[in-house]
């Protein structure tokens, strides 16, 4: 009998996050108090604003089918937001709307990648960089990016991995997992050896507005003409404006990779939820004050969070200037026992903790980085306080 799944299909890695936020929901529903710092995605509702430009869209019957690419004053705005952020002036046709920043992303590497094509992902990584990959054809090779460099890699790193092979560079900032983001002159030295080899960038841009400490993003794509002609840029409106379930997500690319992928779309998935496009142009408009006051409440949490975890013998954290998560390094546990459980890696860890504390965490190895485990602080602060005393307690049981 012939294979029943395809080998493409079969080469994927179901997603931890998803699952061990499954079971901590499980969990819930069955009664128990559950704390989940594996949530990716933020704990405000989506303003009220955008809901109500949705509720006029639906009241207009605005219902029915866009171009695939998404409506054309979406696209307009979409651009005008790239020249007012980050400097970069594209057409709208240069702009594909898709089913959220996810699909972007797989459009992306679906369009560019050739059967045996490397891809450069630097370590730690979402883990859904390497799966999208595979899918297309790819083939992951990591660089990984030291903590004594708040997880980042450099220029001579990726200079380094290049081969004949390479075709694309997946760079993520601000970071998930890790929330490290890049300077302006870490991304001049990185695009130049990009050039140099002439090789794709597919920029995630996901949590552009999520950052602190003064520190700001900087568009790979803005540094030349070259490099923006090599760049496909990614980015939505679920990080930023809380509305991760609208699943909107759109890209910037050069023009023959905006046809090439438009043309796919429109036999894949057609276009993007129409209300869910209204909204987003209503979204794309928010007020700055309303954006800074949730980045402000991730702050003081993200500050929490790591007071928190210095305050526990045996882990430590990296901070993060970006997105809403922390990779708490957990490494030196290893080889330890809870209640005659031995603490073998991170999946354990997080399997233990879920199990004796109630508390969620997302295994560090799903993302690249085997001594960690990460925390998202998309959570409010008494369920902080609530799961770093259990955290605590749990390792400080430790045998």
């Amino acid at each position: 009998m012939k294979n029943r799944i395809s080998t493409k299909i079969s080469s994927i890695s179901p997603s931890l996050t998803l699952a061990i936020s499954a079971k901590a929901k499980a969990m819930k529903e069955a009664g128990e108090n559950v704390v989940s710092f594996g949530v990716g995605e933020p704990d405000f509702n989506t303003p009220g604003h955008i809901i109500d430009a949705a509720k006029t869209a639906l009241d207009q019957g605005k219902t029915k089918y866009t171009p695939s690419s998404g409506l054309l004053p979406l696209r307009k705005a979409i651009c005008e937001k790239f020249k007012t952020d980050n400097n970069l002036d594209y057409e709208p046709s240069q702009i594909i709307v898709s089913n959220g920043a996810k699909h972007s992303i797989f459009n992306a590497c679906y369009a560019i990648l050739e059967d045996g094509d490397e891809v450069i992902i630097p370590a730690p990584y979402w883990l859904t960089y390497p799966e999208v990959v595979k899918v297309c054809g790819g083939v992951p090779k990591y660089i990984e990016g030291k903590k004594e460099n708040k997880f980042k890699f450099t220029a001579k790193d990726l200079e380094n991995a290049i081969t004949s092979k390479t075709k694309m560079l997946i760079f993520n900032s601000p970071s998930n997992p890790t929330g490290a983001v890049y300077t302006e002159d870490e991304v001049r030295e990185i695009a130049k050896v990009c050039e140099e080899h002439e090789i794709f960038v597919l920029s995630d841009e996901i949590y552009e507005k999520l950052c602190y400490n003064g520190v700001k993003p900087f568009s790979i794509a803005s540094v030349s003409e070259k490099m923006k002609d090599l760049t496909i840029t990614v980015n939505g409106v679920s990080k930023t404006y809380a509305m991760t379930g609208w699943r909107i997500g759109y890209l910037a690319a050069p023009k023959d990779v905006a046809k090439a992928i438009d043309s796919f779309q429109s036999h894949a998935t057609s276009n993007a939820c129409s209300i869910a496009q209204y909204a987003t142009m209503e979204a794309l408009n928010s007020p700055k004050a309303e954006v800074d006051a949730m980045v402000h409440t991730f702050d003081l949490r993200r500050k929490m969070l790591l007071k928190f975890i210095s305050e526990i013998d045996g882990v430590s954290a990296v901070e993060p200037d970006g997105a809403f998560y922390v990779m708490m390094v957990v490494g030196d546990l290893y080889g330890k026992k809870y209640q005659g459980k031995t603490i073998t890696d991170s999946v354990s860890f997080a399997d233990v903790l879920l199990e004796s504390k109630k508390v969620a965490t997302v295994p560090g190895i799903s993302f690249g980085a085997p001594d960690c485990i990460r925390l998202s602080y998309a959570l409010g602060e008494d369920d902080i306080r609530d799961g770093l005393a259990r955290i605590k307690s749990f390792v400080e049981e430790l045998e």
